[in-house]
């Protein structure tokens, strides 16, 4: 796998960072996930936003444009012969010694990871169980994606496979939060439920659009706090991340669903597809 960091395209083997990177001592750390289509990113601004938000409110200094990261990423496909890609663009704080003395991290280790994307076929269903683990809270008001992630590790261990299920997190008043890879959408009484970002789940890139888009469809949706009660009484839940994009869950525990049948997750993900084969 070829990969690319601080300027240089370098084999996924040859990758060194330093023990004494803040992203490995101290956690601090900064990553988007995405895939290509036909060469494009889907919602590149507003991955890029996320991810400069994130950095900024660390004192994490960028020097790289979202230009020249852009054409990082289509570089490496041309190298795959032209293949869509599943990316990951890591920004770790960078070389300081041992101590919280920098006031601010000008020099971050900046890594264009890129790999084969997975031949699953859209609309698989899913089945979701609840997590025992309870989701931890954001280091300030908004989740950011950063290296802070063992408490999905710990959500992942209550599974035996991500590849056929998701977990579903409850936050430690019991509410509905986020999966351990997605964010959860569920259908009941003819509203769209989601999770309130209140509940400090992460603001997905997709989630955004299916409620965009569902609203422009004339769907009801409705964000708050929810129990596990209201997403076991739905009629259809499904599940989002920009790498898998809308995931039908056919099964929650003992609840079945109604999975890709579902006729609003059927109507989102058909204008989901339509959309990302325009672009």
């Amino acid at each position: 796998m070829l990969c690319w960091m601080n300027g240089d395209y370098i084999a996924a083997q040859d990758l060194r960072i330093s023990p004494f990177d803040h992203g490995f001592l101290y956690g601090l750390g900064f990553f988007e996930t995405f895939r290509t289509y036909k060469g494009k990113v889907f919602c590149w601004e507003a991955h890029m936003e996320r991810l400069q938000t994130a950095l900024s409110q660390y004192r994490i200094h960028m020097p790289y444009t979202d230009e020249d990261v852009l054409k990082v990423v289509q570089l490496l496909n041309e190298q795959a012969n032209g293949q869509d890609g599943y990316f990951r663009i890591n920004v770790s704080a960078g070389e300081h010694s041992i101590g919280l003395q920098p006031a601010e991290y000008r020099q971050p280790n900046v890594i264009v990871f890129r790999k084969e994307l997975h031949d699953t076929p859209r609309g698989m269903e899913k089945n979701a169980q609840w997590l025992v683990t309870p989701r931890n809270t954001p280091e300030k008001g908004l989740r950011v994606k950063s290296h802070h992630y063992g408490n999905n590790v710990l959500g992942r261990f209550e599974m035996p496979s991500l590849a056929q299920q998701e977990g579903f997190f409850l936050t430690e008043d019991g509410f509905v939060a986020e999966g351990v890879t997605s964010n959860i959408f569920w259908m009941k009484d003819d509203i769209l439920y989601t999770p309130s970002l209140e509940t400090g789940i992460l603001p997905g890139i997709i989630r955004a659009w299916v409620i965009e888009r569902a609203q422009s469809l004339g769907i009801k949706v409705r964000e708050g706090f929810f129990t596990k009660e209201d997403v076991e009484q739905s009629s259809e839940c499904f599940i989002t991340n920009s790498i898998q994009e809308l995931v039908p869950i056919l099964n929650l525990e003992s609840k079945q669903l109604l999975g890709n049948k579902g006729p609003v997750y059927s109507r989102l993900h058909e204008a989901f597809v339509n959309e990302v084969e325009q672009e």
